[in-house]
């Protein structure tokens, strides 16, 4: 008979496929003997046949979940729905992958009319069970009826304001039962039935609720955002409460082992007196720190410091822990490995090599490359002299300028269109992920550093900041008031996240600096992996940039970006609209120096380092004024001032811009096409290119030019431009008396390329995949039409799993590429190969490149870091399996 439910003693950290990480983690806590409060998990399996029985319980998991609930009583000697001795439980949700407040939770079940006279007679303490029994009500009418929680706070805060009070605490026993006849009336309006009171029926009807919760909006919204899989399920955890609210010698918190923020070696946290958990996360009140727990329980603090150091020791990593307090008693209810700032997550990993816990590739393959974006964007400039408006927490660093927006729905639509907002709240709940994920940054003015916007901004890597009290929110009138200072809806403003202020307007940033800790973990990353990373750039500065961030070379210099200056933007358009080859000539010789100074430039900042110069690769047309503009212009002249020499100048160029008019653009007249018709152009690119190095020559710098053809897909095109590069280079040696080294060879970014690859690297000293082309012209979508019209939707509807010009498609465009240079290598077995598409920057294709035997990615600047993070971790990981296959062999 399959098992689907476990007692926490049966399992263990192993079994987080099965039990969920959530219940892996009580398992192992059981086992290694720390103060957990008993219960059992029913399995992501469970889940799975849940779904399979059309969203009906199976017989066979009621049957065992029942008997585990035996087995949980006859261990507490409580049993649930016992008026005189009543047991009461959480049900808790538990994925594989930590989802953290994306589904659904239950505390106190087991709570009826019955049973919370019970638990006023067994605790002496009638204002905490009718407190619990209100918050059972609450939570169960939310998340199993479906009944907005906006009710229930509404008559709370009626409550409160009716008999003077400001915070929950101050009510009485008599005062929760006033609000819980007015809850049970909410109910009763809302599903016509009255509030359950039978404990097994209440019980397995939260089941089907955190079974369904898997599949609610935002879970589904932060799979797709964390690429997890919705095959998994979630697991269900039972669990014998404990309470944090009977009074001052109880509370409850949330503490990291290390400050998730900055990665500083302390305790971090936050708890409350005399509280539940939810009142924790849910920023309700504003919590105290971690550390004055000292003061309030000294006993507690010292257990709970000893537990936290024992369980990152355990865990081998910085853990978020979740704890109440009852009557003085420590209970631990959760750990998991705690979510952090790219900035904590390098200095965690470098301070635990140094603290012996881990070793150096252990440390690599702990910090996501993704992050790392976090650390490679701008800051406020502190020699700017900002006027602070407020201060709140510091919840996540990094700072954000943009429109204030009060409500996810328009945070997202307004990012969709390419906006930049800062989403504003009292707090943030689960269901605000999509204006989460569509904003620069968050700001609360509730909730602490554990809150849900904390703890979701800081995975994501946005600025936030919560708890800022000082300011008065008004959602109905979009506007919010800090003192005498209003700023309404679409207002700008300017947040850092990193202290916690909040600036009207936008306030100038710089550049960030990489810390000691990144510097050091990126030079073991650099010792680790065997693929070699570059940089795409097209000018000097981005080369400078490229070589600071440890690039080996540039894998992709964009020449065409070079004429787009707006001083050379005239020449070019003379060249593009010569009559005559000499016009044409003449145009060139103009823009001959200035592509040298560009190269010289750009080899200088390499210090050496190879430079991969692409040839002209765009149409001709894209240099020259939009067709649509320059015809209302034609028009409005022919009207206004028909003779004028201008209005003749016009209709010339729009004559030759119908001439080069293209139905298809991507698949025309560009890359060496250009260069067969006109190769006077790719002569003046080569010449400048051998001039550069032989000026560089003169200074004692050696330079070795990579010389790239664009879109070659048949080997007699390549043969041809490498016969004119080749010509090109020799006059210039001859002419200046220095000698250089260069090599000559292709991108391959249309499928006949990859297919014809052994014919290709006859001429070819290397293959540079443009995988951004190839994932075009192999899919057959033209990227800007596809992610502006159906794209979304079909990553959406999952007809494909990623974006491919995000994500490199390994099952196709991957499979161009393996051919292309397995056929390449077995013309040149020393082939160089690589790719200088976006993909370079993107951690799983950076995978697949070292897999298939690349030489090397090239990404732009701001993501060498994270490839040469990637590299290394790919390279590990691959040796370990090779190890492990050689272990079982």
């Amino acid at each position: 008979m399959e098992k689907f439910v476990y007692l926490f003693h049966e399992g263990n950290g192993n079994m987080k496929e099965l039990l969920g990480g959530k219940g892996a983690n009580l398992a192992e806590m059981t086992r290694i003997g720390l103060p957990v409060p008993y219960g059992f998990t029913i399995t992501t399996q469970a889940c799975n046949a849940y779904y399979e029985a059309s969203k009906t319980i199976p017989t066979i998991v009621e049957k065992q979940t029942l008997e585990a609930l035996v087995r949980l009583e006859e261990k507490m000697g409580k049993k649930l729905g016992d008026p005189e001795n009543p047991l009461l439980v959480s049900v808790r949700s538990g994925s594989v992958f930590s989802m953290p407040g994306m589904m659904d939770t239950i505390l106190n079940l087991g709570m009826n009319d019955e049973t919370v006279v019970g638990m006023a007679k067994l605790t002496n303490n009638p204002r905490f069970a009718y407190d619990s029994y209100r918050r059972f009500i609450q939570m169960f009418s939310n998340v199993v009826l479906e009944i907005d929680t906006y009710y229930f706070e509404q008559l709370l805060e009626e409550t409160r304001e009716q008999k003077g009070y400001s915070t929950d605490p101050e009510l009485t026993a008599e005062d929760w039962k006033e609000v819980i006849k007015g809850y049970k009336g909410i109910v009763k309006k809302h599903t016509r039935k009255d509030f359950p009171q039978e404990p097994k029926e209440q019980l397995f009807l939260a089941i089907n609720a955190v079974f369904n919760s898997w599949n609610n909006q935002r879970a589904i919204v932060y799979r797709r955002l964390n690429k997890i899989p919705d095959h998994l399920g979630t697991a269900v955890n039972i669990q014998s409460m404990v309470f944090g609210n009977m009074g001052n010698d109880s509370g409850t918190g949330v503490a990291f082992t290390r400050n998730p923020s900055t990665g500083e070696h302390l305790l971090y946290g936050e708890y409350l007196i005399n509280a539940q958990g939810e009142d924790v996360v849910a920023g309700i009140r504003t919590p105290q720190a971690i550390a004055t727990l000292a003061d309030d329980m000294p006993g507690v603090y010292k257990q709970f410091a000893e537990t936290c150091k024992r369980l990152e020791q355990h865990y081998q990593e910085m853990q978020d822990i979740e704890f109440t307090v009852e009557r003085g008693k420590l209970f631990i209810l959760q750990t998991r490995n705690g979510k952090r700032t790219a900035q904590a997550a390098i200095r965690i990993a470098v301070e635990m090599v140094e603290e012996g816990i881990i070793d150096k590739k252990t440390a690599l393959l702990r910090v996501d490359p993704d992050q790392l974006n976090q650390l490679l964007h701008r800051r406020i400039d502190d020699l700017f002299e900002k006027k602070v408006l407020a201060k709140g927490l510091p919840a996540s660093p990094g700072a954000a300028t943009g429109q204030v927006v009060f409500d996810a729905d328009e945070a997202e639509q307004l990012g969709n269109d390419g906006k930049k907002v800062i989403l504003v709240r009292p707090e943030t709940t689960p269901d605000d992920i999509h204006g989460i994920v569509a904003s620069q940054a968050i700001l609360t003015s509730r909730g602490g550093m554990t809150s849900h916007a904390a703890v979701v901004a800081r995975g994501m890597g946005k600025a936030c900041i919560c708890g800022c009290e000082a300011l008065k929110i008004d959602l109905k009138a979009k506007q919010f008031t800090v003192g005498s200072t209003l700023i309404n809806y679409g207002d700008i403003i300017t947040i850092d996240g990193s202290t916690g202020e909040i600036m009207l307007g936008e306030i100038p940033m710089i550049d960030p600096e990489l810390s000691d800790e990144f510097q050091l973990l990126l030079a073991w990353a650099d010792q680790e992996r065997k693929i070699g990373v570059r940089a795409n750039a097209d000018n000097p500065e981005d080369a400078k940039k490229a070589f600071e961030f440890g690039a080996g070379g540039i894998g992709l210099c964009r020449t065409e970006h070079m004429f787009m200056d707006l001083k050379r933007i005239p020449i070019v358009q003379k060249m593009i609209l010569a009559d005559n080859y000499g016009e044409r000539m003449e145009a060139l010789n103009q823009l001959l120096p200035m592509q040298q100074s560009d190269f010289e430039g750009i080899f200088e900042a390499m210090q050496g380092f190879p430079v991969t110069i692409r040839l002209l690769d765009p149409p001709l047309h894209e240099f020259l004024p939009d067709k649509e503009e320059l015809l209302v212009e034609v028009t409005k002249l022919q009207l206004t001032d028909p003779q004028s020499e201008e209005l003749k100048q016009k209709e010339k160029l729009l004559k030759k811009i119908r001439q080069l008019d293209e139905f298809n653009p991507m698949l025309g007249h560009r890359g060496c096409r250009l260069g067969m018709i006109y190769p006077e152009i790719y002569e003046m690119q080569a010449k400048a290119i051998f001039y550069a190095a032989a000026a560089l020559a003169e200074q004692g710098i050696v330079v070795e030019p990579e010389i790239m053809i664009p879109l070659v897909g048949h080997v007699n095109e390549l043969k041809q431009m490498r016969q004119l590069v080749v010509e090109s280079a020799l006059r210039i040696q001859e002419e200046t008396g220095k000698n250089f080294e260069y090599t000559i060879g292709t991108m391959i970014e249309i499928p006949r390329a990859a297919l014809t690859a052994d014919q290709i690297a006859e001429e070819a000293d290397f293959f540079s995949f443009g995988t951004n082309d190839l994932t075009q012209t192999t899919f057959g979508y033209s990227r800007d039409d596809a992610e502006g019209k159906f794209l979304q939707a079909y990553i959406e509807n999952k007809v494909l799993p990623e974006n491919p010009f995000a994500v490199l498609d390994q099952n196709g465009v991957g499979k161009l590429v393996e051919m292309g240079v397995k056929l390449g290598r077995s013309t040149k077995p020393s082939l160089k190969t690589g790719i200088c598409g976006e993909h370079g920057g993107e951690k799983s294709s950076i995978d697949f490149c070292y897999r298939t035997g690349l030489d090397y990615v090239s990404c732009s600047p701001y993501r060498v870091p994270l490839a040469r993070l990637a590299a290394a971790q790919a390279t590990i990981r691959h040796e370990l399996n090779k190890e492990e296959v050689f272990t079982t062999a």
